[in-house]
């Protein structure tokens, strides 16, 4: 015979169930928030470091690539009337062989320690009016390009004296070499008429010589010919 505690015991056991049931809904029906997204290639957003970085190498490769400007072929420098000629052309995409001078500060050079660089051989003197108008042009052609890409070596056969004076009085910024005639060998010993240009691929192999007066805008253009 159930009492009237126990009936009372009964319906507070029912209401408690009936309760937890309704808080168990609830909580059931919530909606669970999604996962956070993993950042991809897409999504991912750049750090305030790496857009700095690229601010700084992309004008420095842009001021690079006008000094290197576009490769061209030698047949495509050749075309057209030019103020010098080609010369020594039985010894273009040969090895040229090796020399060594003293420059007017005391300094010597040997052609074949500049290997690994192009490098631009100009036989000269300081009397002929074509040579001294290759001077600037020579001057501008060394600032156009870094010392590790590219050597200019001119050579005289004057007194180291005389082209000293004349280097310093002209500004002349690369090597003034004292020598030459029959102390060279060919093709540089074989000059007839001056200036004349001597272009030197990396490698060391003649890619191409020129007499008379080279503008600069085709000695860049040798430099950079395939």
């Amino acid at each position: 015979m159930v009492t009237r505690s126990g009936i009372r015991l009964l319906s507070l056991v029912a209401c408690a169930a009936v309760v937890l049931f309704a808080l168990a809904g609830l909580t059931g029906c919530k909606e669970k928030s999604p996962p956070p997204a993993e950042p991809n290639a897409a999504t991912e957003t750049p750090s305030p470091g790496a857009g700095r970085e690229q601010a700084l190498l992309d004008p420095l490769d842009a001021a690079a690539s006008l000094f290197r400007g576009p490769s061209v072929s030698l047949q495509n420098v050749l075309k057209g009337d030019k103020p010098w000629s080609p010369a020594a052309e039985s010894w273009w995409g040969k090895i040229v062989r090796d020399f060594t001078l003293t420059d007017i500060d005391g300094k010597v050079h040997t052609l074949s320690d500049y290997r690994g660089r192009n490098v631009v051989v100009v036989v000269w003197t300081t009397w002929v009016a074509t040579c001294r108008l290759q001077v600037p042009q020579l001057k501008e052609l060394r600032t156009a390009y870094a010392d590790r890409d590219l050597a200019i070596l001119s050579i005289s056969n004057e007194p180291p004296a005389l082209l000293k004076e004349f280097a310093e009085k002209e500004g002349i910024n690369f090597a003034v070499l004292s020598g030459g005639g029959s102390a060279l060998p060919a093709p540089f010993g074989e000059v007839q008429f001056v200036p004349s240009s001597f272009f030197i691929d990396p490698q060391g192999r003649m890619k191409l010589a020129a007499t008379g007066f080279v503008p600069v805008e085709d000695a860049k253009a040798i430099i950079q010919a395939q």
